[in-house]
């Protein structure tokens, strides 16, 4: 009786934490869609409330019929689109021949890959934008779109890690069908990872949906601006003097730029569980 009785009241206590690590983590996303939803003054008033007294939806049907938002969040696509598709095809090409095939320095070549992941990437902006810079690609988005089909160390390192996980039996029974490598890559592999490019296309979409630093240093006009940059410049000041800053939109945009995310999360997210605890399976 005194063991059930101890056993309940440790439940109770790790509910209690758990709902309060929970609260803490989502309260930051309650208190942002509240202020979307308030006047610009309602925000700033001392003491702050969490409702709004009154539900001011005005503030996201003005961005919705705002062809700037448009055009910030067309660009954030067209990056989202580019760098998915080039870091696929990419990363999985490099990974079969490092996974499936035996050729010499295999090892050490994937040693060095593997390395590169060690960089901090910033340490690379500044040879990237001179070099940018040569090629006339500065505020366009060919400097963050063109790097993704050269492939990106981590995601060659889970393509790698998950091919390696694929029976070689069946490149051999592709062999004796009369397949070559590049028919065993298109009809073996590819089949059979979908989780790993479901997982690795969520990361990029993710990624590039909330990156800023690129798009800030490449990037001078608004033509090409993603909704990361807008958020900063065009949305801070949205209709008010250059001195006030319009802090209802600036949530509203927060809020449609967190909503993207949670819910691909939410769709997808037994293939993104499965993709990487596959790709881990096999060193």
């Amino acid at each position: 009786m005194k063991y059930t009785t101890k056993r309940y009241i440790a439940s109770f206590i790790r509910v209690l934490i758990m709902l309060c690590i929970a609260l803490i983590t989502i309260f930051p996303f309650l208190w942002i869609f509240s202020s979307s939803l308030k006047t610009n003054l309602e925000i700033s008033q001392f003491p702050p409330s969490l409702l709004p007294k009154e539900a001011h939806w005005e503030n996201f049907s003005a961005l919705l019929v705002d062809p700037i938002f448009w055009q910030f969040l067309r660009n954030t696509l067209l990056l989202i689109l580019g760098n998915t598709i080039g870091t696929l095809l990419s990363s999985s090409f490099v990974a079969y021949p490092l996974a499936r095939l035996n050729f010499p320095g295999k090892g050490l070549v994937f040693s060095i890959i593997v390395a590169t992941m060690m960089v901090p990437g910033i340490t690379l902006i500044t040879p990237q934008y001179m070099l940018f810079n040569q090629f006339g690609w500065l505020d366009t988005l060919l400097p963050m779109i063109v790097p993704a089909f050269f492939a990106y160390p981590y995601n060659v390192f889970l393509f790698r890690q998950f091919f390696r996980s694929v029976p070689k039996d069946l490149d051999e029974a592709a062999y004796i069908d009369g397949c070559g490598k590049l028919g065993v890559f298109l009809r073996i592999l590819l089949p059979l990872s979908r989780p790993v490019f479901i997982t690795i296309g969520i990361l990029s979409a993710v990624f590039w949906w909330n990156e800023l630093t690129q798009p800030l240093i490449y990037l001078n006009s608004d033509t090409w601006k993603p909704l990361t940059v807008a958020l900063m410049t065009r949305f801070k000041f949205y209709g008010l003097g250059p001195n006030t800053p319009t802090w209802n939109v600036l949530m509203a945009v927060s809020t449609l730029m967190i909503l993207p995310p949670i819910a691909l999360y939410l769709c997808a997210s037994r293939y993104l569980v499965e993709g990487i605890k596959t790709s881990g399976m096999k060193g």
